[in-house]
């Protein structure tokens, strides 16, 4: 199946949590997904790629490669760009102030909404107590949930067989888990207050895979979700009007992108 229409154009698209890097990235949904929509301002909100994963053990496939491709070309073709790092990319925080290919590294940025709103935009991490005070905790609690999104990922392949949409069984699980939902109770409230202490009328956060855009304390907080467990990204309208964009299944047929062959200077030093 073969889509030729022209791109879906929002003002701005939020995204997060794509962990490219770990098996449970859902590269090709993304790679999907950036075909069919694109804006003048791009965020990457963190955890775009899972370096905790990659320090394990190398995992990066031609999709995953193609997807920071695809990125690149939107900068390219004009598209502002702001690569916000998480906690599993945080060794980009090292980098915070440069530049790479027109994509600008920044700890945390204000957005401005068309409607004259004005938002913080955080990966969230900061306001997590568990990544903060007990990292080795943290690490720990990932290795289990990275085995947990692999028997999801072969879930969801025996449901394609049959036609079936993308579905998370570990999103859902999560969400049957009554310290799981205190948890998430307890990170929106702190990061709604995060906007009301920088004068905002709303947070743009990642962080822990749950898309929700909703009023409260005062200001609208907004989560991105996530391309591993919900698939979700969050688009600006041109009126200003934010929507969380879930992209369960493929609109077209993901092809790998050609490897170049490498030259005889090349092989000799690798």
């Amino acid at each position: 199946m073969t889509d030729d229409l022209a791109p879906t154009r929002y003002r701005s698209l939020f995204v997060s949590d794509v962990h490219l890097g770990s098996k449970g990235c859902q590269a090709e949904l993304f790679l999907d997904f950036l075909k069919h929509n694109d804006a003048e301002t791009i965020y990457l909100v963190g955890d775009i790629v899972d370096g905790w994963r990659l320090k394990s053990g190398w995992y990066w496939p031609q999709a995953h490669n193609d997807v920071v491709q695809k990125l690149l070309r939107k900068v390219r073709k004009g598209a502002r760009m702001f690569y916000i790092p998480g906690n599993h990319d945080e060794f980009a925080r090292d980098y915070v102030g440069l530049n790479f290919g027109g994509v600008e590294v920044v700890p945390r940025v204000m957005h401005t909404t068309a409607d004259g709103r004005l938002f913080l935009v955080t990966h969230g991490d900061e306001f997590d107590v568990v990544v903060r005070h007990a990292k080795w905790l943290a690490f720990l609690g990932d290795s289990a949930y990275t085995v947990a999104l692999v028997t999801n990922t072969y879930f969801n392949k025996v449901r394609r067989w049959f036609g079936f949409e993308y579905w998370s069984f570990s999103s859902w699980a999560k969400l049957k888990v009554k310290n799981a939902v205190n948890f998430i109770g307890t990170f929106e409230k702190a990061l709604a207050d995060a906007a009301v202490s920088e004068g905002a009328d709303g947070v743009v956060c990642g962080h822990i895979h749950h898309p929700m855009i909703r009023a409260m304390r005062g200001v609208t907080y907004v989560n991105i979700g996530d391309f591993v467990e919900s698939c979700t990204a969050v688009a600006e309208h041109q009126d200003g009007r934010l929507e969380i964009l879930r992209w369960n299944s493929l609109r077209t047929v993901y092809t790998p992108s050609a490897v170049p062959e490498l030259t005889t200077a090349a092989k000799a030093a690798a």
